[in-house]
C-alpha cells in the first residue's frame, strides 16, 4: 500500500512539474513542422507594389527579427509571393503555400478581391489570414472567419475619416475602380455622407490598372458636383489626381477626396498637386517618437518611408508571435483567440484591440497634406487634422453581418 502511495505521489509531482513548465517544453509538438512560416502575398510588381511590395516584406523580415527570430524555441521563416491583383494568382499561391510549403499564417493582402479569396482558403484549410493593405470592410462583416484578422484600416474606417468631414460641401461624385475594394470604399462613402446630410450625385467606375481617365474625369465635371471622391488606389489614385489638375478640374471649383492614399502616393503626385488633400490613416511615420525610430529603422532598409499598410504588417506580426507564445502552439484557431484576448499595445496602436469578428479596433487619424512650403524636410507631408477614436472609427458589431457575432449572442 505504501508503495502504491509513492507511485501516486510521484505522478502527482510530475503532472504538477509539467503545469509549470513552459508550453514549448510541454509539447514538442506545439510547433507544426518544427518552424513558423510567414507568407507575405501581395503585389510585388504592379499598381500597388510601392504602397505593399517589398516594402512589406522588409517589414515582416523586420518583425522576426525583433523577435528574436523564434517563438516558442522554433525558428520564424517568411516567404513572399506576388499575387498580380488576380483572385486565381493569389489562390493559387495560398493553395501551394498551405499544401507544399506548409506555410502557417498568410499576411497583408492588397487587393480586396485577392484578399476575400484566400480568406475562404484560410477558413477551409484552418489558417491564420492577417489583413494589412485590403481593405474591404465585408473581410469582417458577412464573409468573416474564425481564423480571419483585419489589422490596418477597412473602408468603413476610411468613409468616416474622409468622408464625413466633406460631406456638407456639395453633391459627391465617386471615380471608383471596378472590383470589391473600391465597390466597398463608394458604398462605405456615400452611406457616411448621406448620414452626415450630404447627397450623392453619382459615379462611374474604371478598370483596375487604368491609365487614361480623361473620360471618366469629364463625366465627373458634367455631373455638376463640387466633390469627387476618388475611390481606387495605388497607381490609380495618382494617374486620376494627376490627370484631374491637368484637366483643369480642380481649378474649377471642384475638390478632390482621396479616399484611399498612401505617404507613397503623395510623393509620387508631389505637394503641389497633392497640397490641400484630406486622407485618412492608421499610421503616419512622423506622428510621435515612436513612429519616428521605427520608420527610420524601415527607411534604412527600403529608402522609403512606410505606409500605413507596411507598419502594419509588422506590428500584426509581433502580436501574431506574442499569441503563439500565449497559446502555446501555432494552430490557427487557438492563436486567433489569443490574439482576441491580448491588448495591442506598440508604436502603430495603443490600446488596440481585435474584436470577434476579426476586426483589430484602434484609432484612426486624419490628416491634410501640406502645402510645398511648409514640408521641412523630405518625406513631411502631412499635418493632423484629427484623431479619430477607434470605438468610432470602425463600423459597430451589430451592423457588420457577421455570422461569428450573430452566433456568439
Amino acid at each position: 500500500m505504501l508503495h502504491k502511495h509513492r507511485i501516486a505521489l510521484a505522478a502527482g509531482i510530475g503532472a504538477l512539474s509539467m503545469a509549470t513548465l513552459p508550453a514549448s517544453a510541454q509539447n514538442a509538438d506545439a510547433i507544426s513542422d518544427g518552424v513558423v512560416k510567414i507568407g507575405v502575398l501581395n503585389d510585388q510588381s504592379g499598381i500597388y507594389a510601392d504602397m505593399a511590395g517589398s516594402g512589406s516584406t522588409i517589414a515582416a523580415q523586420m518583425a522576426v527579427e525583433d523577435f528574436g527570430g523564434k517563438v516558442l524555441g522554433k525558428p520564424i521563416e517568411v516567404v513572399a509571393g506576388d499575387h498580380q491583383n488576380k483572385p486565381d494568382v493569389g489562390s493559387a499561391v495560398a493553395n501551394r503555400w498551405i499544401d507544399v510549403d506548409k506555410v502557417d499564417t498568410i499576411v497583408d493582402l492588397p487587393t480586396s478581391s485577392v484578399m476575400l479569396a484566400i480568406q475562404e482558403i484560410g477558413r477551409q484549410k484552418n489558417r491564420l489570414v492577417i489583413a494589412s493593405t485590403g481593405g474591404s470592410s465585408d473581410f469582417t462583416g458577412k464573409f468573416c472567419s474564425p481564423v480571419g484578422i483585419h489589422w490596418t484600416y477597412d473602408t468603413y474606417g476610411l468613409a468616416v475619416g474622409t468622408g464625413q468631414p466633406l460631406a456638407s460641401r456639395g453633391p459627391w461624385y465617386f471615380l471608383t475602380a471596378d472590383y470589391a475594394f473600391g465597390h466597398a470604399l463608394e458604398r462605405d462613402t456615400s452611406e457616411a455622407v448621406t448620414k452626415a446630410g450630404g447627397k450623392v450625385a453619382g459615379g462611374v467606375r474604371h478598370p483596375q490598372g487604368n491609365h487614361d481617365f480623361s473620360s471618366f474625369l469629364l463625366q465627373a465635371q458634367s455631373s455638376g458636383a463640387k466633390i469627387v471622391g476618388i475611390a481606387n488606389s495605388g497607381a490609380d489614385t495618382v494617374n486620376a489626381i494627376k490627370q484631374a489638375h491637368e484637366f483643369g478640374l480642380t481649378s474649377s471649383g471642384v475638390q478632390l477626396a482621396g479616399l484611399y492614399m498612401h505617404i507613397t502616393d503623395v510623393h509620387a503626385i508631389g505637394l503641389e498637386q497633392a497640397q490641400g488633400l484630406l486622407m485618412t490613416q492608421a499610421f503616419y511615420w512622423d506622428l510621435n517618437d515612436e513612429t519616428r525610430a521605427w520608420s527610420k529603422r524601415f527607411y534604412e532598409r527600403h529608402k522609403a518611408m512606410p505606409t500605413m499598410g507596411q507598419a502594419g504588417v509588422y506590428s500584426s506580426l509581433i502580436h501574431y508571435f506574442k499569441a503563439i507564445e500565449a497559446a502555446g502552439t501555432d494552430e490557427a484557431q487557438a492563436v486567433a483567440k489569443k490574439m482576441k484576448e491580448l491588448p495591442v499595445n506598440d508604436f502603430f496602436a495603443k490600446n488596440g484591440k481585435v474584436r470577434e469578428d476579426g476586426r483589430m479596433v484602434h484609432d484612426l487619424h486624419v490628416f491634410e497634406v501640406k502645402k510645398p512650403e511648409e514640408s521641412r524636410e523630405p518625406w513631411d507631408y502631412l499635418k493632423l487634422v484629427r484623431t479619430i477614436p477607434g470605438d468610432q472609427a470602425f463600423r459597430p458589431l451589430s451592423e457588420g453581418e457577421c455570422p461569428l457575432v450573430k452566433a456568439s449572442q
